[in-house]
């Protein structure tokens, strides 16, 4: 298997990829890792409103592509703040955004982006490439909001989603070494149910609950005993583990989950609960993908 090596952060400009940068650049420091700044020119669309692209709007965008890295490699600068910088590389890429930075995932140690961006005319697209990324991206994937700063508090706990299966195994190891590096807690989150159920008259939450912490402790015996310095939270809910998670990113200042896997966090590489985790969280939500 290849070295993975360096932190990807897609950059085109806007608030939401500066707040990745920052992002990004703070967690590259806190590794030892240099950054790769990848900004995308998607293809040419050969016909335009009012007639053919011409060469001016291919050279604008050059120059734009320059000009939002100079802007970026700056923003790295000033992010390390008293720490010495992490080596940079700026690449610009002709390709769509989301195709161009699931490549530059392959070989990196994390890829950064924001919930949103700019598209080729300069307006928003929302989500269009962290969503990309987070369906087709290697390894793990981290979404950042504009308005991270409020979550930035770094002495909030990590949140880590946790299901009943072997795919989680990767989210579980990687919360762990993040909350050990920012020296604070981890709070592991299990949701029995994904489908939105809460308990029937009758029903016997007791035994669910009893399951759950089960879960919990068979998945996060071996962790505890290497990551010693890791206090552990457990917390057991019933249902609607996007729910639950969002809630609780409020008084966290990092989210972890799987892409995918079973029980409370069914369906998560093809949609609903780590693309609504990812866009509404109140802090930076790392998704690890498979690689």
């Amino acid at each position: 298997m290849t070295e993975k090596s360096g932190i990807v952060v897609g950059v085109d400009g806007s608030a939401e990829s500066d707040a990745a940068i920052g992002w990004a650049t703070k967690e590259a420091v806190m590794r030892e890792q240099p950054i790769t700044l990848v900004h995308a020119i998607p293809p040419v669309i050969t016909t335009w409103p009012g007639g053919l692209l011409d060469a001016s709007y291919l050279e604008a965008q050059e120059v734009n592509a320059r000009d939002v890295l100079e802007k970026a490699q700056k923003t790295v600068h000033t992010g390390a703040g008293d720490s010495p910088a992490p080596k940079i590389e700026a690449r610009v890429v002709n390709s769509s955004p989301p195709w161009a930075l699931a490549e530059a995932s392959r070989d990196a140690v994390m890829t950064v982006v924001g919930t949103r961006g700019l598209g080729a005319i300069g307006r928003a697209v929302v989500g269009s490439v962290s969503s990309g990324l987070l369906h087709h991206g290697h390894g793990p994937v981290a979404v950042v909001h504009a308005e991270y700063g409020r979550a930035a508090d770094r002495s909030l706990p990590v949140l880590l989603g946790v299901d009943g299966s072997p795919a989680s195994e990767g989210a579980t190891a990687l919360a762990f070494e993040e909350a050990s590096r920012r020296g604070v807690d981890l709070v592991a989150l299990h949701a029995w149910s994904d489908v939105g159920v809460f308990p029937a008259l009758g029903m016997d939450w007791h035994r669910y609950e009893d399951q759950g912490h089960e879960i919990l402790a068979e998945r996060l015996a071996g962790w505890q005993e290497q990551y010693p310095d890791v206090p552990v939270h457990r917390r057991i809910v019933c249902d609607q583990p996007a729910r639950w998670l969002v809630d609780t990113s409020q008084e966290a200042q990092l989210v972890v989950v799987g892409s995918h896997g079973r029980g409370g966090f069914a369906g998560l590489l093809l949609g609903s609960v780590a693309g609504k985790v990812a866009h509404a969280a109140a802090a930076p939500v790392i998704v690890v993908r498979p690689r």
